[in-house]
């Protein structure tokens, strides 16, 4: 009986630990935000296969001053919409979501990102997480290299 209880215990501690992982919230009302650019990445772009189309991006209030000061204070929300581009009779226009990108900014909660927390929210569903626990490989090894920008790749347009 104690064996049991033991092991009961260990696997509430494993799903209390797991549960505190960090996440990333669903940027809800994002299309109200400041927009940052966008930009079509079409085919024959080496990153075509997993961003082809039109990107919107998005910052909060919070991120607009990291913008302008070039380091990100810690809330700033950063939103990559990702649609399909369809091309027809001559013009691109926006397709079904892909996916909702969030760069979240809490230095203590991502210490490991760089302090950013990333997620993915495929076709745009908030129950929809695509990137979870692999943040470290399948985003922050890509915004790596741009530490001097605070992990960011965009810049505000004038």
């Amino acid at each position: 009986m104690k064996a049991k209880i033991l092991t009961l215990l260990g696997i509430t501690a494993a799903t209390v630990a797991l549960a505190a992982e960090p996440e990333v919230p669903y940027p809800a009302g994002y299309r109200d935000w400041h927009h940052v650019k966008s930009m079509v990445i079409e085919e024959g772009h080496p990153l075509y296969g997993a961003f082809g189309g039109i990107h919107h991006l998005y910052a909060n209030d919070m991120a607009l001053e990291g913008y302008r000061s070039d380091t990100f204070p810690d809330g700033a929300v950063i939103i990559f919409d990702l649609l399909e581009a369809v091309h027809d009779g001559n013009a691109v226009t926006e397709g079904a979501r892909k996916v909702v990108g969030v760069m979240h900014k809490d230095a203590s909660k991502f210490a490991a990102t760089g302090g950013w927390g990333f997620e993915g929210f495929g076709g745009g569903d908030p129950t929809n997480r695509v990137v979870g626990a692999n943040a470290a490989s399948a985003c922050f090894a890509c915004h790596q290299p741009q530490k001097a920008q605070d992990y960011t790749f965009s810049r505000l347009r004038d």
